[in-house]
């Protein structure tokens, strides 16, 4: 049974879901979206409507596996674990619930985020049944040691306009970059950890995109490196399909946290 409170509490709740049949994260008027099936779960459980706030928003057929949002609920802290069971039960099997934490009041998923790190998955060998979750790269194979060499110029603060989506709504384009290498997963399996403070929209695919174009042999190095620094999208390559890419964690300082 759900304990009822005469306050709100703020709680932060994680969750997982395949993105491919989500038109993305964030609610729209039309279409199937995490935010909007989520709220919808909680409201009919909660028999009010209920708002969530996304730590950032993933495009349509992007996955995560570990996705934090914050949201006020009028639910005492022993009962959380209750309300996930419930909503488990009423959430489709492409998105679940793993957790949920009792923050500060003035907690914000997105806002007091300390990085986030990204997984970019490919394969040589596709399996019928992970075709949804990884992109296929030829029998030959990509040069991931010249894809390396290329990300290292990624490290450090920088300006991402390069790998940015055009025409949105930031202050800055500046990002701090602590992780961007491949290393493999599996027999024949890579995967791109991208970890930064901060993504821009859509700069991973952009980034995985350009990569593939150095392991290639299309683009050198110093290439790769010359067009990121002059912050222009139009030089850098097509992006990286969505379905190989996972939001795999984000980071929090542990002062939000009362539990």
């Amino acid at each position: 049974m759900i304990k009822r409170s005469d306050a709100l509490h703020r709680y932060f709740l994680t969750l997982a879901y395949k993105g491919t049949r989500f038109l993305g994260w964030q609610k729209q008027k039309e279409g199937r979206t995490v935010q909007g099936t989520l709220e919808e779960a909680l409201s009919t459980i909660l028999r009010a409507e209920v708002s969530v706030t996304g730590a950032g928003r993933t495009d349509t057929g992007v996955h995560a596996s570990s996705y934090v949002c914050h949201l006020d609920l009028p639910v005492e802290a022993e009962s959380a674990g209750e309300l996930i069971f419930r909503a488990n039960r009423l959430l489709p099997r492409d998105l679940r619930l793993y957790d949920i934490r009792e923050v500060v009041p003035e907690a914000h998923a997105r806002f007091d985020a300390l990085s986030r790190r990204y997984g970019y998955h490919v394969t040589s060998r596709p399996s019928p049944f992970a075709y949804e979750t990884e992109t296929e790269i030829p029998a030959s194979g990509l040069d991931f040691d010249l894809m390396n060499e290329a990300a290292a110029a990624l490290l450090g603060s920088h300006d991402f306009t390069t790998f940015s989506k055009g025409h949105t709504d930031v202050k800055t384009h500046l990002c701090t970059v602590t992780r961007a290498e491949w290393r493999r997963e599996g027999a024949s399996g890579w995967v791109f950890e991208y970890e930064a403070n901060r993504f821009l929209r859509n700069m991973v695919r952009a980034t995985v995109g350009t990569l593939f174009d150095v392991g290639r042999g299309k683009m050198t190095v110093p290439e790769f490196v010359r067009r990121f620094l002059a912050r222009d999208r139009a030089l850098a390559s097509g992006s990286a399909p969505a379905e190989g890419l996972f939001l795999e964690e984000i980071t929090y300082p542990s002062r939000l946290f009362l539990s």
